[in-house]
């Protein structure tokens, strides 16, 4: 707490006063590392954080990606977990934190993937790449693509195991996306969330280096990672109260102050935000005109899904503005985009919906009402 804040605190407790309220849009929660960001995971709004976009050496943490390229592998059905790879020369002499992969050993893609995800195993990273991309090269090339299109600006991939190598960079706001595309396949979870297991049939076991998993409620996983250039690393993930948090830092001087700038970062979002579900305001038009069409007006409805984030306390803040139009004119196709519900909250949009309409409407035809009103005179 600052100097000023204690102050003011004192004289309000000596005075008698009302004690301010903390809001959470304007207070920042006590980080050591030199670059971090807070995310909420479904809508990817970035609640706090700070040099986030620096371009820095990540260590393991990059290998988020490489996990990201296995799971959606397996999703699509490229691969299958018991896909059964054999190990290659380079796989197995690849230095770093391993699992001791024997040139020509044959071992299922399960239990790489798990080597992984849960100690960073470089061999397996190799093994991976190889049976994925057809070589490290042509994988290195699919993750710098990938993250092309996830939108990570600040990403180099120059190998497949976040070594310190010249230009093999990221930041903290990537490792996040990364993180939260991974969090939308829930076939990584046992992976990233299972304390200790066992590959070789059960012949070697493995503890998982995010001890996170263990100690902070909620906790669902992901990726530490240590370097001398990236210092300690983690990127991390919880659910608490139906909303998903992502944290990430980087650059720490230490693995316990990594997992402490972590949790702090956690207990901040989850004790100041909250996830609100919009409603379809009281006002809102059901239906408008239609000019020149076969019938004279067409019903509306919002597309109104999903929920925003907002400071805890401000659920009764929020505004809604309704921008319908008056009359549209024939022919109209179900659909047809006609207006927006727009929340916002102390004027920042929170999110926008489209309105449309419910049914097609023809454009008016003089034929076809002479047959409509000649068959009503015949049905007197």
């Amino acid at each position: 707490m600052n100097l000023k804040r204690k102050i003011c605190l004192s004289l309000a407790c000596i005075l008698g006063l009302p004690l301010p309220i903390c809001r959470a849009e304007n207070i920042k929660p006590e980080i050591s590392a030199p670059s971090y960001v807070l995310m909420e995971q479904t809508t990817g709004k970035v609640i706090c954080g700070e040099n986030f976009h620096e371009v820095r050496y990540a260590a393991s943490v990059m290998k988020t990606m490489i996990l990201l390229a296995a799971i959606e592998a397996v999703d699509c059905g490229k691969i299958s977990e018991g896909d059964i790879v054999t190990i290659s020369d380079a796989a197995a002499e690849v230095p770093g934190a391993n699992v001791w992969l024997k040139s020509g050993e044959l071992i299922s893609v399960k239990d790489l993937i798990k080597s992984v995800a849960m100690v960073s195993a470089n061999d397996a990273c190799f093994a991976l790449a190889e049976f994925i991309g057809g070589s490290e090269g042509k994988f290195i090339a699919m993750l710098n693509e990938r993250a092309k299109d996830l939108g990570m600006n600040d990403t180099i991939f120059k190998d497949c195991i976040g070594s310190d190598e010249d230009g093999n960079v990221t930041s903290a706001y990537d490792m996040a996306l990364a993180s939260r595309e991974l969090m939308d396949h829930s076939s990584v979870l046992p992976y990233i969330t299972t304390w200790i297991d066992h590959i070789r049939d059960g012949q070697t076991q493995i503890v998982n280096t995010n001890k996170m998993i263990k100690t902070y409620q909620g906790s669902m996983g992901i990726k530490t990672g240590t370097s001398e250039k990236a210092g300690s690393c983690m990127s991390a993930c919880a659910e608490r109260d139906k909303m998903t948090l992502i944290a990430v830092v980087l650059g720490g001087e230490n693995s316990k102050d990594r997992f402490k700038d972590i949790a702090t970062l956690l207990d901040y979002g989850f004790s100041s935000y909250v996830m609100a579900e919009p409603r379809v305001p009281d006002d809102l038009i059901k239906a408008i005109q239609v000019k020149g069409g076969m019938t004279s007006e067409i019903e509306v409805a919002p597309l109104i899904e999903g929920k925003f984030l907002i400071p805890k306390g401000k659920e009764r803040e929020i505004d809604c503005d309704v921008q319908i139009e008056q009359e549209i004119i024939a022919p109209v196709s179900a659909g047809k985009k006609v207006g927006s519900v727009i929340y916002k909250l102390a004027g920042e949009t929170l999110a926008e919906y489209d309105v449309v309409t419910v049914w097609d409407v023809d454009e008016i035809n003089f034929s076809l009402i002479l047959k409509k009103l000649w068959s009503g005179f015949l049905a007197l």
